[in-house]
């Protein structure tokens, strides 16, 4: 028994506690340490923002001169005569021609990246909270996403492509959850809040990264794909062999030796130590020797575990719906901005920087407000816009399309707030052992509303802002029901969690 909780011990504490009280809530070792494993969100950005740019449609022209080669797409494909400014290995589109009748196949890839996407953040969710660990999941998608890439490069065909995003999906859509539990776990608990929003400007970071990259790389698709992967590859050789696994991890899996070890590195580097006679607990330890036996037990909990509890049922459902509805109006607003008719590089890596200041806000407010007062306004903030948005009528008046433009943009802003919002929010409603587990399930709702978001955005060009305005306010009263999690416990065991429950109510 003692050799499961690190030795002879005159105290016993949670990791939140140790933490606080010892090793320091954020300091020099976790700044490291959160800043290497959130730069995995940019790896996330590359890989699948890559898609704007690898199959965009170049521009076209007639040699011939005007009028002589006809409609473009004549008999419903390609008219002869027409040929690709940049050459047809500029893009997909131009390679493999995917214009005219074929153009519902750029539309078909991203749907189907997005369905790998949610395949695959259910499967790395489970093991990333098993044997693997947060560490091992990372290392294992950062891998697959570099081989996969590189397939990508070279494929040769439409359909070997659209296989190869499917696979790219898969390992892609789970980077950013593992890396961002993997980073904010060793965090104490009242910086958590503001650390989870500052993970998300190395997304926004990747994608403007990733303009700069393709503006650069414009004849080639194929060479955006390699860059893709030789970033996954230096960030495997170059960054995560200096990463540390999770404490709370080894210490639900019975591994509590582990997990104070890393607490022991964590307080030496930030100028503390934990004291000699301090060992780690679970949050519904007491003193009670019999409750230590069930260390092993508690690691093997999963997402059945939620199901079964009905404060964590509840609390699943209810962010799966909300999720869902965030990914709809994000990712619909974003390909939004990508219709406009203006310089294609320029206009994706603004939209990434006009999300930066709703990281700031949020950063700024989420430990002052809470996390459940920003997400309730910020949802209906950008709810609202849209709605407003789906009032006016762009037509031919420059000033009516301004103003709707003025709608989108302060509707992506408070999406953005809350899209992110929503990783902190979560993974604190979840104890440890099914932490990842759920971030997986309200990740592959994330990903339904990803590959529902471009089929609302054909709809016309009043409907789509109709259908985010109601998102946005339907999503932010479905928050009213979630509890607040701010300055809470970040529960490690289920048990931890229904007591914690039963204690706030009394």
């Amino acid at each position: 028994m003692e050799a499961l909780l690190g030795g002879g011990a005159s105290r016993r504490v949670s990791i939140d506690d140790a933490l606080a009280e010892h090793a320091g809530e954020l300091g020099r070792w976790q700044l490291r340490h959160f800043v290497l494993v959130s730069a995995a969100w940019a790896l996330e950005a590359l890989n699948t923002m890559v898609i704007i740019f690898a199959d965009r449609e170049p521009a076209m022209a007639c040699p011939a001169g005007d009028g002589q080669c006809g409609d473009p797409c004549g008999g419903g494909a390609p008219a002869a005569g027409w040929v690709w400014t940049q050459g047809t290995g500029s893009s997909t589109v131009a390679e493999w021609g995917l214009v005219c009748g074929q153009r519902y196949k750029v539309g078909l890839v991203q749907a189907l990246f997005f369905a790998g996407c949610l395949i695959g953040s259910g499967v790395f969710g489970h093991l990333s909270d098993s044997f693997l660990g947060r560490k091992g999941a990372l290392q294992l998608a950062c891998t697959l996403n570099a081989v996969f890439a590189l397939l990508t490069s070279i494929a040769p065909n439409y359909s070997a492509y659209a296989a190869l995003r499917v696979l790219t999906g898969f390992s892609n859509g789970s980077v950013g959850f593992c890396s961002f539990v993997l980073a904010n776990e060793p965090i104490g608990p009242s910086r958590r809040g503001v650390a989870g929003m500052s993970a998300f400007y190395f997304f926004s970071g990747g994608v403007v990264l990733l303009a700069g990259v393709a503006a650069i790389f414009q004849s080639s698709w194929r060479l955006l794909y390699v860059v893709a992967s030789l970033a996954s590859l230096v960030y495997l050789v170059a960054v995560l062999p200096f990463v540390s696994e999770s404490p709370r991890w080894y210490l639900v899996r019975g591994r509590a030796d582990d997990a104070i070890r890393v607490l022991r590195d964590i307080a030496s580097t930030n100028g503390s130590r934990i004291p000699d006679g301090v060992t780690l607990k679970f949050d519904d330890d007491d003193d009670d020797d019999d409750k230590l036996a069930g260390a092993e037990s508690s690691s093997s909990a999963s997402i059945l575990d939620v199901l079964r509890s009905r404060t964590t049922r509840r609390r699943l459902v209810l962010s799966v719906l909300i999720n869902l509805l965030c990914a709809v109006v994000y990712y619909g607003l974003s390909l939004n901005v990508g219709n406009l008719r203006t310089n294609l590089y320029v206009s994706v890596a603004v939209n990434a920087l006009a999300e930066m200041p709703a990281f700031l806000l949020t950063t700024l407010f989420i430990d002052r407000f809470g996390r459940k007062p920003l997400a309730i306004s910020t949802l209906l903030l950008s709810g609202v816009f849209c709605t407003a948005g789906s009032l006016i009528s762009a037509a031919d008046d420059a000033t009516m399309s301004v103003a709707k433009m003025a709608c989108s943009v302060v509707g992506i802003f408070g999406m953005a707030a809350t899209y992110n919002l929503l990783f902190i929010y979560t993974s604190e409603l979840f104890p440890t052992v099914v932490r990842n587990a759920a971030l997986g399930c309200t990740g592959q709702a994330t990903r339904m509303g990803a590959i529902l978001a471009p089929l609302v955005v054909v709809l016309g060009e009043r409907v789509p802002f109709a259908v985010f305005g109601m998102a946005g306010i339907v999503s932010g009263l479905l928050v009213f029901y979630l509890p607040e999690t701010m300055n809470k416990p970040l529960y490690d065991t289920m048990a931890g969690l229904e007591e914690g429950e039963k204690t706030l109510f009394k």
